[in-house]
This record gives C-alpha cells, structure tokens and sequence, in this order.
C-alpha cells in the first residue's frame, strides 16, 4: 500500500489526477442516470439506453486512465500504441455495457451486484490493455499482488456500486451508486500503477507510430467532451422526466383522491402509486404505499391472480394493525409511464356486509324486539314436530298477546306501545332456556315453543311469564303490562302446525274471556265456542253497513208527577241469519274488538238526530263505553255529533258506569270535564254494583245516580235491600244529585220509591223499550199509547226481565 501512495504522491502531477477524478466523477453519474433510464424502459428503448450508458461509462473510465497516464512522469521517453489504445477503449465500453445489462436483469439472482462485477473486470482489462500500449525506454517489472489487489478493487467497489444505484429510488442511493463507481475506477487505476515499475533502459527505441501525449491529449479531450455532454444529456432527461412524472403522478392522484374507493398503481407485486382511501385501509399515508409490495395486503390481487380483468374479485384486505377487512377487487390492465401496469380498485364491504347481515338477521326477526318472526317461528316449529314426532316427547305452543294493548297506544301514544313491546319479549326470554324459543307473530301476539316432557312444564311457565309481566309495569305514569296466554299440546290436541296453532289461539281467548291476566289449556269444546265467537265479531263490524242495528227507548219517569222526562236509548242487534242477538253477548265482544267505537258513534248520531226533530224536548240519555271514553277524540266527536244534529247539549245526558274510572282514572276525569263543559249532563249508571265508590261521586262531576235494577227487584223482599236503596236516596238529597231508579216492575216498588222520596224512575213498569214511533204521542205532545202508560200499583209485574229491562243492555256511544 506504501509503494501505492508513494507512486501516487511522488509520480504524478496532482491537478491532472484532480482532473481525472472528476471526469471519472461525471462519467459515473451519466452511467447511473442512465442505467436507471434503463431499467424503466422496455424493448428497443432499454437497448439504446444501456447502449449509451455503456459509451458514458466506457468512455469515462477510458479517459480517467489516460487523463492519469498523462499526470504520471516517469522522467523518460514515452508513448501510446495507437491500436492498443483503440483496443483498451473498446474493451472499457463492450465490458460496461456488458455489466450494466447484467444489473438490470431482475430475474437474475444479485444481478446488480454481479453486474458491477463484469463492470470491475472491465475497468481492469482497459487499465491493463492500456498499459500494453504505453511504451517507455525501459523496462516494466510488475507486482503480483498488487496487480491482484487492483482487480479485487475494482469488482468489489464495481459490484457495490450498481447494487446501491439499483435498489434505491432516492437521489442519495444514485449519488452513493455514483461515488463506488468512482472509487472503483480511481481505487483499481491507482492500485494498479503502483503495481508497476519502470527501469529505464536507452537502447529500447520508440517506435515511431506511437502516438504522442499531445495527440493522446486531444483525444482524450475529445472523449472527456463526450463524457461532459452525455452527462448534461442524462442530467436534463433526468430533470425532465421527474417534471413529468410528478406532474403526472400529482394529476392521477388528485383524481384517485377523488374517488372513494381505494385505487392502486402497481408494476408486478410492486406499489407504483396509490391514492388516499387505500391507504386509509391499510392504515398507512398513501407516500409511504410506492416501493412496497401489493401482496403484503392483498395477497390475491397479484398480477394475474385477481381475476379476469374488470370482474369484481371479493378478497381480504391486510392492514398494517387491525384484523382483515372484506374488500371486493376490480384490476386492469393500464400504461403507466409508458409501460405495462395494473390498476387495482379496492371497495370496502364491511358497510356492505354489514347491511347484508342486517337484511338477513331482520328476514328472520322482528325489526322492533329482536324476536323471531312468523316465518322463522314456522320453520323451528316445523322442526321441533318432527324431533317431537322422532323422540316420542311432547311439544308446547304457547299463544300470548297484551291485554287492552290499542287502549295503550291510544292513551300513551305508539312510542309507549313499543317500548311495552320490548319489555315483554326481554322479560319473557329470560325465562326461557336454550330449547325453547320466542317469536312476535305481529302487533301485541307472542309465540312460544316449549318441548318438554309432560303439560304441566308449560303451564309452570306461563305462570313464571304472568308473574314476571306483573311486576314488570313500567313507572306509575305509564302502562301497566298484563296479559293472556293459550296452550295446545302436540300430540294431545293437534299433530299439524296450523292447527296447533290455531288451536293455542282458541285457548287464548278462552282467557281473555274468563277474566284475563291468566292462562288456559286448549279444551275441544273451545273451538266451536272460539269459533262462533269470531263469526259474530266479524258479523258485527258490518252489522251497522248490513242495516241490522236499530234503536230502541225507554222512558224516564217523575215518580211524584208520572210525566216523562226524558228516554234512555237502547242498541238492539237483527241479526239476518241468527235473528235477535242479546245485547249482553255483543256489548262485550265490540268493546275487546275495538268496533264500539263504530257502533257508539253511529248510535249516538242517530239518537240525537232524532231527538232534535222533537217539538217536545225531552231529555236524551245514551250509554257510553269504557272504551269510548278513554277514547283520544271522543270529546270532539261528541260536539261534531251536536253540532251537526242541532240537538241543544242540556237536553244530552251520558251515562257511564265506574269501569271507565277505575281503568284510566286521570284520563276518565279529564273527558267528563271536557263533556261537561260542552253543557252535557253526566250519569253515573248501575250505581251500587261492580266498583262503586264514594270518593267518585266527589272527584267526578256526575249530574245523577243511577240505582242498579238489581236493587229495585229486590225491595219488596229483603229488608237490607231497603236499606241500600234508602241509603243512596240519602246520599243523593246530601249531595244535591237526583236518583233514578232503574227496573221499576211493579206499583209496589214504585210506591216504595215514592215514600222515599226518588225523583225519576225507569222501567218495564213505565214503558217497554221500543221504537221511537211508539212514543210519538211524548215527543210530539199529548200522552203516549198504552205501551208507554204508567201501570197501577194494584198491577202485578209486567213480565220476566230481559237485558233490556235492566238499563244496561246498550251499547249507546
């Protein structure tokens, strides 16, 4: 190493060596540059420019070694054989070209490093194949291993050099490329002198064709301008092409941030560019995506592997840090930079799949409570027959609906009806175990699938559900839950679906009918009973439209005076095929089917139609529901009802029994005060019965009592009975209201009333109920006929009682 620096300090005339170096620096960077403008082209284009990047490089290394020959002074005569030196540059230039098509095979393993290998081997065969050419009058005597360390530099700094100008796409990787070039031609020329010595020896002439340093230096003047002019040439393609390629790159991306879908660029398995939102997915900045690989996260979305072109591929996205995401691929074919690319559009389908799984879970369930729905029910139940019918074990189907649900959305509104909804399926499914299975077959009907090995499973736990809803109401403001519940057993009461089913329904209105808030088993003989009972509901809610209601009346008397006061209208029902239907077996079927409120409007437009064409005007009394009052429009309703007949309100009295007060009594309150302030008059009717309570006769504002029929029939017998009737005659004077006494049958019990001082009284005794018609003689003025006379004491009672004699067998609204 000492004879190397020495021959460099002492042999060589240092701005020349200064001089090559930086020819060797420039001839470096021109054979980067364009090598890498190599490696992007394709076909013809890549030949050319490797073939210029040859001449760049060749041609540098040729001119560093001259432009250093002509810097070393050995003190004697010298020259160049001008065939050797050709041949030393055509060896720098076939040998670098060789190298740099090596380097920029891909498929070739350490290809680059292999490359700059050949390129070493190139710069030795020039340096030597020039020495060979310097002819001197003397002797050269060479160092071994000198001459070995020079070739060893040259491939190792070679190889170094196109691997780090390769691999990097930064300007630091090209200029480091750059300067091992530069150090493996100037290390190996170095090296290499200092492997040599002269002895100088006068009697070896030179020979008259070599070529002179003068010459030597025009020629390498030339070669170094070629050099200078290449590298100008590289620097502003290289210039240029970066311009273009960030313009290009800032318009695709700024049309691929556009789009919501994730859109890549990539040449092979390598990211070329990408656009935001996918690297929003992969959880990376969309700068960072070019140079990696595509299959780092999406490994199906390889080139050629993702599908025919334009056809949608679904796959799994691979983030930097969560899990996999669901994506749907669309790649094709694109030119990019004047090459053949692939553009990869990425969908996200989480929302998709998401909304999918939505779609799915409510075409089983039900959107509001999460149950399973009636075609879900039916296929477990389906299933659960058949297990049933192969293990030999029974099945329970339990039929359950809310007990005055409508009168809960009317008072409370839907939003509360849902809520109720919801807090019964949560309280019931609690109490199921994994077996058993609860479906909402629509609006307030429940379902439930119990296989179980004897009937009294499921009748435990309908008690558990009825026990569980009961304190389960929600705040004191609010709706109270209660329900019923029907059970029919497989195989017991039916072997098919449809059946069993109707079957448990059959049974849940046998609940409904003996009290609800309880249970009942399926029994044969409830399905006629059911059955009829649904016909004469379906029957009545076309009974007004069929012309089958008619009104009937019945005159309210002054027992003192005998003069009629006023009537109490009656609802009779003709049927067309089963003839008269009793108001007690309808009256109750229209409220729980909710057609009352048809029916009570009607009854109440006609009465008071024909009252008002009444010359004598007499008072009007019409029976209202529970149902109707708690009613959200019964009020307004009543005074449309006025307004259109022309009927004065003092002449309209409604009557109204205690069960409208006890189901809603805040709700009941505020419509008697709105009735009241219309100029209505309000009765309470069958007083004495049910849930009769003083404290009502204070907190509502009542115009009369009405005395129950029960307690009429019964004067003339039991002395307690007396006792009762004169108590609420005592009651009435002290509070200032009149009493009618219904069911008056007999002169004895109207004599009774008379002793104790009874204002009004009603019944058979008076009048039988009939059509207006029949008292034309007390609407219109004079008596009426004999139907509507006032019998005698003396007379006996007029008849057995029917509904109508009761004063509570109307429907009236």
């Amino acid at each position: 190493m000492l004879r190397v620096v020495g021959c460099f300090v002492g042999a060589h005339d240092l701005w020349l060596v200064g001089l090559a170096a930086l020819v060797c620096g420039l001839s470096g960077v021109a054979c980067v540059e364009l090598l890498r403008h190599a490696s992007r082209a394709a076909g013809r284009l890549r030949a050319t420019w490797l073939c210029v990047a040859a001449v760049a490089g060749g041609s540098g290394i040729w001119a560093t070694h001259f432009i250093a020959m002509l810097a070393f002074e050995p003190s004697v005569p010298n020259g160049y054989a001008l065939g050797l030196t050709a041949l030393s540059l055509a060896y720098a230039i076939v040998l670098t070209g060789a190298g740099l098509t090596l380097a920029q095979h891909r498929a070739v393993p350490l290809a680059p490093v292999l490359g700059g290998g050949v390129l070493g081997g190139g710069i030795a065969a020039m340096h030597y194949t020039g020495m060979a050419a310097y002819e001197v009058a003397g002797h050269l005597r060479w160092d071994p291993a000198l001459v070995a360390a020079s070739l060893g530099l040259g491939v190792l700094f070679g190889g170094a050099a196109l691997q780090v100008a390769l691999s990097g796409r930064t300007g630091r990787a090209r200029g480091a490329g750059a300067l091992l070039l530069l150090v493996a031609i100037c290390s190996h020329h170095f090296t290499a002198m200092g492997a040599v010595t002269i002895v100088p020896d006068p009697a070896i002439p030179i020979s008259e064709s070599a070529l002179p340093s003068r010459w030597l230096a025009v020629g390498i003047g030339l070669a170094s301008l070629a050099i200078l002019l290449l590298a100008c040439a590289a620097l502003a393609l290289d210039i240029r092409e970066r311009r273009q390629a960030a313009l290009e790159r800032e318009r695709l991306n700024s049309l691929a941030n556009a789009a919501v879908e994730g859109l890549v660029v990539c040449r092979g398995d390598l990211i070329v560019s990408a656009n935001d939102s996918f690297g929003r997915l992969v959880g990376l900045a969309a700068t960072a995506l070019p140079g990696m690989a595509l299959s780092r996260f999406l490994p199906a979305a390889r080139a050629g592997q993702g599908g025919p072109p334009d056809q949608p591929v679904e796959a799994e996205l691979h983030p930097e840090a969560d899990g996999p995401i669901p994506v749907e691929l669309i790649m094709r074919p694109v030119t990019y930079g004047d090459r053949p690319h692939y553009a990869v559009a990425v969908r996200d389908l989480r929302g998709r799949r998401k909304a999918e799984g939505q779609i799915q879970f409510l075409a089983h369930h039900d959107a509001l409570t999460g149950l399973a729905n009636r075609a879900s029910f039916n296929q477990r139940l389906d299933h659960e027959l058949r297990l049933a019918e192969a293990t030999g074990r029974k099945l329970a189907v339990l039929c359950l609906d809310l007990d005055r649900f409508k009168e809960v959305n009317d008072l409370f509104g839907h939003a509360a009806g849902d809520t109720l909804l919801v807090s019964v399926a949560q309280a019931v499914t609690a109490l199921l175990d994994d077996t058993q299975m609860m479906a909402r077959l629509g609006g307030d009907e429940f379902a439930i699938l119990v296989p179980c090995e004897q009937a009294v499973a499921a009748g435990r736990l309908a008690e558990q559900i009825l026990e569980a809803l009961r304190g389960g109401g929600t705040d004191a403001a609010g709706p109270v839950i209660a329900t019923s519940i029907g059970i029919a057993l497989y195989p017991d009461d039916a072997e098919e679906r449809a059946l069993l089913l109707n079957y448990a329904d059959t049974a849940l209105y046998k609940a409904k009918s003996e009290g609800r808030g309880t249970y009942r088993f399926f029994e044969a003989k409830l399905g006629i009973q059911v059955r009829e009972r649904r016909l004469l509901e379906h029957d009545l809610r076309h009974a007004i439209a069929r012309g089958e209601m008619h009104l009937v009346y019945q005159p309210q008397t002054d027992v003192r005076t005998g003069a009629a006061t006023g009537f109490e209208v009656l609802l009779r029902w003709q049927h067309a095929e089963r003839g008269p239907i009793s108001p007690a077996l309808f009256i109750p079927i229209a409220e729980e089917s909710g057609a009352i409120l048809q029916i009570g409007e009607w009854v109440l437009r006609e009465a008071c139609r024909e009252a008002a064409g009444w010359p004598n005007p007499l008072a009007l009394a019409v029976n209202v529901s529970a149902v109707q009052v708690l009613a959200p429009h019964f009020v307004q309703m009543v005074h449309e009802v006025l307004f259109q007949t022309g009927l004065a309100a003092a002449r309209l009295e409604i009557e109204i029994t205690e069960t409208a007060l006890i189901r809603d009594p805040a709700r009941a309150q505020s419509t008697l005060r709105q009735l009241k302030a219309l100029g209505l008059r309000i009765a309470m009717d069958d007083f004495g019965t049910g849930y009769s309570s003083l404290s009502n006769l204070r907190t509502y504002p009542f115009d009369k009592i009405k005395i129950d029929g029960s307690f009429i029939r019964s004067v003339d017998g039991s002395e307690q009975t007396k006792a009762i009737v004169r108590s609420v005659l005592g009651l009435g004077r002290g509070l200032g209201l009149p009493v009618l006494a219904e069911g008056v049958e007999t002169a004895a019990e109207l004599r009774f009333l008379a002793e104790e001082q009874c204002e009004a009284a009603q019944g058979y005794l008076m009048g039988r109920p009939a059509p207006i018609e029949a008292f034309a003689q007390l609407t219109h003025g004079g008596r009426a006929r004999d139907a509507a006379e006032p019998r005698g004491p003396e007379e006996s009672r007029a008849g057995p009682p029917d509904a109508a004699g009761s004063g509570r067998d109307a429907a009236a609204a």
